[in-house]
């Protein structure tokens, strides 16, 4: 997803010199043929994030259109009085871009883990949120964000596949982007967990289990119209995320359920509102925590039996 995140970029600053990368004292590795080619449009802030949202809102506010690099919770969390009072109050046109979402980081243990970006992030007034579930929509999302008005954030990991998912696959702000289509679930999902929901929709079909995977990529706005069409559809939901079940992916479905009186059976598969105490690759925290495919089968299978026998 780095990658991909890397050469839209350049694609776009080549064509806008008013395009501005401003990165937290990494990514050097992948920075390197950008900052090369374009040494006016790339500042380093250095180890020092607070000033980077800062620096990137002065410049915003005398027009550039700014893009800030580092890892999630650094970019976030560390600076988010910078992000709430001067970024987003004033609406200037910021992409934070944060790297190594939920438990990429898994090793480096829970100060890299990046598992309550999404909701408080999405709970701030005029903030678009994306979490891309591959390198394509990573991409796509890119192109997307730089010509939004505001305060974005995009969620990333390292590696997703770099191929459309179909044919004619379109990616928009605000509309989720259906993987698969079955009848009798519908499997909601952001991130780079979309690898574990498409195991289990495999292992499910085996079961006599058809499921529809949403890669619901935007978290704010929401696609009110393909959670309203799951509804219809399948009538059973269960989200998927690499994220605190408090105001996530899953708290977000919840809402627009609630709001628009829809009904549907619904689950959620997350980390259920604890830090993790241990450490592992990502894998073995998914694993651990009841976020592999394993967990989603199980849970997918509870919901469509409580669908099929309600009482």
């Amino acid at each position: 997803m780095r990658d991909a995140f890397v050469l839209k970029l350049e694609l776009l600053a080549k064509n806008d010199s008013d395009l501005i990368l401003i990165t937290g004292d990494l990514g050097f590795g992948i920075f390197d043929r950008f900052r090369d080619r374009f040494p006016k449009q790339f500042i380093n802030a250095g180890i020092a994030e607070q000033n980077m949202i800062g620096v990137a809102t002065g410049l915003a506010l005398e027009g550039k259109k700014v893009f800030v690099y580092s890892i999630a919770n650094f970019a976030t969390l560390r600076c988010l009085e910078q992000i709430r009072n001067d970024a987003a109050y004033h609406m200037v046109n910021i992409t934070i871009v944060a790297s190594g979402g939920g438990f990429t980081y898994g090793a480096l243990g829970m100060s890299h883990h990046a598992t309550e970006d999404i909701a408080i992030l999405r709970a701030l007034p005029d903030i678009t949120v994306v979490v891309p579930s591959t390198a394509w929509e990573t991409g796509y999302a890119t192109e997307k964000l730089y010509a939004t008005n505001g305060v974005c954030y995009m969620r990333i990991e390292k590696g997703g596949r770099t191929e459309a998912p179909f044919s004619n696959a379109l990616f928009n702000i605000g509309e989720a982007i259906k993987i698969r289509e079955g009848t009798d679930i519908t499997l909601i999902t952001c991130g780079g967990i979309l690898s574990e929901v498409e195991k289990a929709a495999a292992v499910l079909a085996d079961l006599g289990v058809e499921a529809t995977i949403l890669s619901m990529h935007t978290i704010k706005p929401l696609d009110l119209e393909s959670i309203r069409h799951a509804v219809n559809n399948t009538g059973c939901i269960l989200t998927v995320e690499e994220h605190n079940e408090i105001g996530g992916l899953g708290s977000a479905v919840s809402e627009v359920l609630m709001k628009y009186n829809l009904y549907a059976i619904c689950g959620l598969i997350s980390i259920k509102d604890t830090y993790s105490s241990i450490v592992g690759d990502q894998d073995y925290l998914r694993s651990h925590y009841g976020l592999d495919s394993n967990a989603i089968i199980a849970k997918a299978i509870s919901l469509v039996e409580i669908k099929k026998n309600p009482h």
